[in-house]
């Protein structure tokens, strides 16, 4: 692991504190003090996970990539719930099939930022010959899969699991969320490892 990595993984991390802030404060954290302490505490956390990472692939050597695929998912992750958070705070939607639409946005933006540093960070991808979107309709293909679970689980969690009805809708909100996201990274990084950036033959994975 290099210097570069974890001075990206600072920067990534402070920006997924940023984004949480609104999560934060749509479950009912309102304290200014942690509120503003939430950027720092990303960016100290995702630099441990990178490192944490670079530390376990002396004997495995993917917990490299792991690791900073995990930082970037987190990333993507707070945007995602930063813009679900306000659209549903804004419209007034906190369950139901119309908060498939309202899901889909934050998701957009998060495919954007996801692929980039993708490409560029985690999996090194970046050959002079290519075009930087040359990846761009397989990663394409394999996140609108990623999108379909994320928001139909988030529509069955929040509209038919009565195991989560007497929770409070902003919170049975992210708890959807949540469950939908860990699905949704696990599947993600398996498709963008063994489909949209693998290895060419000789190219270090």
């Amino acid at each position: 692991m290099k210097k570069i990595d974890y001075a990206i993984g600072g920067l990534v991390g402070f920006f997924a504190g940023l984004a949480l802030v609104p999560t934060a404060y749509a479950v009912g954290v309102h304290n200014p003090a942690v509120l503003l302490a939430l950027p720092w505490i990303g960016a100290l956390c995702i630099v441990f996970g990178v490192w944490l990472g670079g530390f376990l692939s002396r004997w495995i050597p993917i917990f490299a990539q792991l690791g900073k695929f995990g930082a970037v998912g987190i990333l993507n992750t707070a945007i995602d719930f930063a813009v679900l958070n306000i659209l549903s705070k804004v419209l007034g939607i906190t369950a139901g099939v119309i908060l498939g639409g309202v899901n889909m946005p934050g998701f957009a933006i998060a495919v954007a930022n996801s692929y980039f540093f993708n490409k560029l960070w985690v999996f090194q991808d970046r050959q002079k010959e290519e075009s930087l979107l040359h990846d761009f309709p397989r990663f394409f293909a394999v996140t609108l899969i990623g999108v379909a679970l994320n928001s139909g689980l988030i529509i069955v969690l929040t509209t038919y699991a009565p195991f989560l009805a007497g929770i409070a809708p902003a919170s049975r909100l992210n708890l959807a969320k949540a469950s939908a996201t860990i699905v949704t990274l696990i599947w993600n990084f398996v498709g963008y490892k063994l489909i949209v950036f693998r290895a060419s033959p000789g190219q270090a994975s």
